[in-house]
């Protein structure tokens, strides 16, 4: 098991969450992260871009790993996983770039 599937085994057993909620809260932290630690704009196309970027790079990861250990990814599954991860923030950039529920 690499270093990335063995944290997520801890992280889920410490917080006592499922692997998509995890991915849930995964999205939302990067996307305001990026918003506090580079003081951007929920409109800006950065901090979206950093939690697509994160999402993939976990799914190429998880797929590596599954090739590694002999096994056959599960493209459904490592797809859900990046829709899990990008829905919110996706949302939260939407409603900032074109209304103004969450003017800054």
């Amino acid at each position: 098991m690499s270093p990335l599937q063995s944290a997520k085994v801890v992280v889920m057993e410490a917080t006592q969450l499922g692997k998509d909620a995890l991915h849930i809260y995964v999205g939302l932290g990067v996307m305001l992260l990026v918003v506090i630690a580079f003081r951007k704009s929920l409109r800006d196309w950065q901090p979206i871009a950093a939690v697509l970027l994160v999402a993939l790079a976990g799914e190429i990861w998880d797929v590596v790993d599954t090739f590694a250990h002999g096994g056959r990814p599960k493209w459904n599954a490592n797809w859900k996983d990046v829709w899990n991860t990008m829905f919110w923030p996706t949302i939260l950039f939407l409603l900032a770039r074109f209304t103004r529920i969450l003017k800054r």
